[in-house]
């Protein structure tokens, strides 16, 4: 009996026909829906290297001027609407991300400073590595630590769609033993896994499909393939933006309204990733504008996006973001910035205590800075998502998640309220 013969759809859950003759995965689908909503969590990478005192401005740092003369973000009361929008009175963000700044006063979004990887590569390969493994300066690290997370949260009820990476491949982050898929794009599987000649589109579409899913979840043909029915069924995409959200007209904007889209359909989305490149900016990285500014101004309206459309549901996710490292204190001869270390990290959702700027401040003085060029590293990144995995997710086992770390909660920067 074909999958569209035992599930329907209505009113974006999914009601059983016929539950004992479902294939055993789907039968947990099925009962997923019938389930309290479970802790979600979506993690945005910057790739690149965003350079973080340009986004959580230390205006009251004096060295900030002095090192960054032409580049650097006027402090409020002084650039009027082209100045760091003030956030504690010390740091301020850039005017791009208005937005934020508000969630950020309502309470609602949390900024770590001085945080990221201890490693002090400069090379964006083997960053971006550690910061996906989740072990800096390992290399033998076989998978990610999003993936380690999964593994150690319970399987009841689990989806093949419970861990899902918007974009061709899975990242680093999700490689692993835990099932985790792919998604370019979820209109895609609307077109080409329906419709007018169903069999002979879905039959190219599979091959294509096949590279995008990771082994686990592959398993048997007839259970991917009911997993993509199962998805068409639940049509994400019928999922538009409320509360008068509007993302921006771009691959991240899509990523992260279909992120979205995912989870109004409650089809057992757990973890998301999506990522945004475009922050290695060595040459005219520009202050109030330019292209920092560019990418701020989607970043700020993306997230500010995601939260307005998901409304009363952000008490059940978190979102996090992260680059693999920060930039240079000094501006460079082009108006740009090198690679760095230290970088600033937020944490937007429900279950945050925002309002504040967490993390001790290092300060920019000649003799603070590491090696003499770079802000210094005081919050270890796996400190930030420790919090969030142990007290979001409630994972009990955080040295699977980061072996070889210190997992002690009293390190964490307690920027949750649970």
């Amino acid at each position: 009996m074909a999958i569209n013969r035992r599930v329907f759809i209505k009113n974006s859950g999914i009601a059983m026909l016929g539950l004992s003759t479902l294939p055993s995965f789907l039968q947990r689908a099925v009962a997923a829906t019938a389930m309290p909503n479970k802790k979600k969590l979506v993690v945005l990478f910057q790739r690149g290297a965003a350079d973080g005192l340009n986004i959580v401005v230390p205006f009251a740092e004096p060295n900030y001027y002095k090192i960054r003369p032409s580049i650097a973000i006027p402090a409020p009361k002084q650039g009027g609407d082209a100045a760091a929008i003030d956030l504690d009175g010390f740091f301020g963000v850039h005017p791009s991300l208005a937005p934020l700044a508000k969630l950020f006063h309502n309470g609602e979004l949390a900024i770590v400073h001085a945080a990221g990887s201890p490693d002090t590569t400069r090379s964006h390969f083997d960053a971006q590595d550690y910061m996906e493994s989740g072990t800096p300066g390992v290399k033998a690290t076989d998978d990610g630590w999003l993936n380690r997370t999964m593994q150690t949260l319970p399987e009841e009820n689990a989806t093949p769609f419970r861990a899902v990476a918007l974009g061709p491949n899975l990242p680093r982050m999700l490689h692993g033993s835990a099932p985790a898929v792919a998604l370019p794009d979820v209109k895609q599987f609307q077109v080409l896994a329906g419709g007018a000649g169903a069999q002979r589109i879905q039959g190219g579409f599979e091959a294509m499909y096949a590279q995008t899913v990771d082994t686990a979840l592959r398993g048997t043909g007839t259970e991917t393939f009911e997993a993509i029915d199962m998805l068409k069924k639940a049509n994400p995409a019928q999922f538009q933006p409320e509360n008068g959200a509007d993302y921006p007209k771009n691959k991240y904007g899509q990523s992260i309204q279909q992120v979205a889209q995912l989870l109004k359909a409650n089809i057992g989305l757990e973890v998301a990733f999506l990522d945004t490149g475009g922050w290695d900016n060595h040459v005219n990285e520009g202050g109030v504008q330019g292209q920092l500014a560019n990418l701020l101004r989607d970043l700020g309206q993306g997230l500010d996006a995601f939260h307005k459309d998901m409304g009363d549901r952000m008490e059940d996710v978190v979102v996090v973001t992260m680059s693999e490292f920060g930039r240079t204190a000094h501006e460079n001869g082009n108006r740009g910035t090198d690679h760095g270390h230290a970088n600033c990290m937020f944490v937007m959702g429900g279950a945050v205590k925002g309002g504040k700027v967490y993390g001790k401040w290092p300060g920019l003085a000649p003799e603070h800075l590491y090696e003499g060029r770079d802000l210094a590293l005081t919050t270890d990144f796996r400190s930030v998502l420790g919090e969030v995995i142990q007290d979001h997710l409630g994972t009990k086992d955080l040295k699977t998640v980061f072996p070889g770390f210190d997992n002690d909660p009293r390190k964490f920067p307690h920027l949750l309220k649970t």
